[in-house]
């Protein structure tokens, strides 16, 4: 049977094995009146994982630190390196990310990093492989296992993302790596006549069967239904289509019997799209976005992870700030934000090994705003004057 309020996976019925008492059973069965009972030893390590899943993803979101998405694809990591005229190389790639992960006081601010493939498989200047730099500094690992958002057959403008194809084997493997979390992402665009249900429930139950993958391989699953802000669409509609994402992503992970304690949620904030002629207040947008999550969102989920979605660098930082102002909440709101992390660093490192330290430095001023935010007490004057 399954209980959706019970942080326990129960199996029934028992297995009955012996017709008599023994003295002693083998390990992981139990004897009572004279019949052996398998499934405790299961259960025991049922219980175990799903602690040490819940432990994971409480320290991703904890103290007020977040997480910095670095998992670029080759070719989106490419158009960035690009803005700045460097050459996308493995070892350019492998310099920029160590320039990141290495960062004086990251870790005062960085909970855990999400890693592309590419970037799990590398290693610090000194030899030593990422997910260990990141683990024995107090970041934990992740890695983002989907392999991206595809045309959804017989609807025009949306996608399904895909990936779950070969998910549980390469879960294995990138666990060995060092991996302890990782991110599927699900695409949802907002336009004239979509998201239509279908591609909603796709998406969400394609989240599922991933988190439920990630759990099966003692891997916390970052999950993220991304209602995009492209697009002319209002405030109101952005919320609309939010709520109605989270209630099917929701549904779909009770079916799929996800543990809620296990995971983190990373949604977009309520926010109108680029386009749109009228523009909302922060503060608007964070009563927004919190009234939609109030609304959506088990109690039950120790924390909620925003992507940055398009937001400037100053955007994203106050926006969750305000949110976090406006507690007690039930569960922690942080970041895990990807070019609204790396904006700043990127152009101060212009790809020259001079100007690394600059690069460091500004990676560790914008994360620390970021930590700010988490607690609640940014404030916009803290920001640099532009140069």
């Amino acid at each position: 049977m399954w209980d959706n309020f019970s942080p326990i996976y129960i199996k029934a019925p028992l297995v009955r094995r012996a017709t008599r008492v023994r003295a002693c059973g083998r390990a992981g069965f139990v004897i009572i009146a004279g019949t052996q009972y398998r499934h405790l030893k299961k259960r025991e390590t049922e219980v175990m994982t799903i602690a040490e899943l819940a432990a994971t993803a409480h320290g991703m979101v904890a103290n007020h630190r977040g997480i910095l998405a670095a998992d670029e694809s080759t070719g989106t990591i490419a158009k960035r390196f690009s803005s700045i005229n460097i050459e996308s190389t493995e070892e350019n790639r492998r310099q920029y990310r160590e320039m990141l992960f290495t960062a004086p006081g990251a870790a005062d601010s960085i909970s855990g990093v999400i890693l592309y493939d590419e970037t799990l498989r590398q290693k610090t200047k000194d030899g030593v492989p990422f997910p260990k730099y990141l683990a024995d500094h107090q970041m934990i690992p992740g890695i983002k296992v989907d392999t991206g958002a595809k045309p959804l057959p017989g609807f025009p403008g949306e996608t399904i993302t895909e990936g779950l194809d070969g998910l549980r084997e390469r879960l294995a493997e990138y666990y060995k790596l060092g991996a302890r979390f990782a991110k599927w992402r699900a695409v949802i665009d907002v336009g004239s006549g979509i998201p239509t249900s279908y591609a909603i429930d796709a998406n969400a139950g394609a989240l599922a069967r991933y988190a439920a993958l990630c759990q099966e391989a003692s891997i916390v699953p970052i999950v993220e239904p991304e209602v995009l802000m492209d697009g002319g669409h209002t405030l109101a509609r952005c919320e609309e289509v939010t709520n109605a994402v989270l209630d099917r992503v929701f549904s779909s992970l009770f079916a799929a019997r996800v543990q809620l304690e296990g995971m983190v949620l990373k949604p977009n904030m309520v926010i109108a799209g680029k386009k749109c002629a009228e523009k909302s207040s922060p503060e608007q947008v964070a009563e927004a976005t919190l009234r939609t999550l109030k609304r959506q969102v088990p109690a039950a989920v120790p924390g909620i992870a925003f992507l940055s979605g398009g937001q400037s660098p100053t955007e994203a930082t106050l926006h969750l700030s305000l949110m976090n102002a406006a507690g007690p909440l039930p569960w922690r709101l942080t970041f895990s934000y990807g070019r609204a992390l790396q904006e700043d660093a990127l152009k101060a490192w212009v790809g020259k090994a001079a100007s690394f330290g600059a690069g460091q430095n500004a990676f560790s001023t914008r994360a620390k705003l970021n930590g700010l935010a988490a607690a609640g007490t940014y404030k916009s004057s803290m920001e640099r004057p532009a140069a």
